[in-house]
């Protein structure tokens, strides 16, 4: 068994892409219309055959539910590994990307949470 795919709910699959693949840099593997949205997924461009992130539409209330309660309780939707976070985060923010967290050492690895513009809170860390 192995994961192929994770998802994040977002607010607009079009903003989504846009900020994904623009200013995080990944590629878009998938865009097939499914009804009035989209399977559309990102990939690493370090690893196009890997795990793969769908970009799921939050039209349902307890997604809705779930992704606003996370987001207000500080709670990332995912986790991405970065070389160097303060490098990454200088990146960002020269991009207008929104710092929740600033690079911060937390138990051995320093993190950093980053608003993804679409209802997610996006944690970046390096090992």
């Amino acid at each position: 068994m192995r994961i192929t795919h994770a998802s994040v709910f977002v607010s607009d699959q079009a903003k989504a892409l846009e900020f994904y693949t623009e200013i995080l840099g990944f590629v878009k593997k998938q865009d097939l219309p499914l009804g009035k949205f989209r399977w559309l997924t990102v990939v690493s461009p370090d690893d196009l055959d890997g795990t793969e992130l769908l970009l799921e539409p939050d039209d349902n209330p307890v997604s809705q539910a779930y992704q606003k309660g996370i987001f207000a309780q500080g709670i990332p939707a995912a986790l991405f590994s970065v070389e160097d976070v303060s490098a990454e985060h200088r990146r960002l923010q020269s991009l207008g990307v929104v710092f929740k967290t600033p690079p911060t050492e937390a138990g051995g690895v320093i993190i950093a949470a980053f608003d993804d513009t679409c209802g997610n809170l996006i944690q970046i860390v390096q090992a």
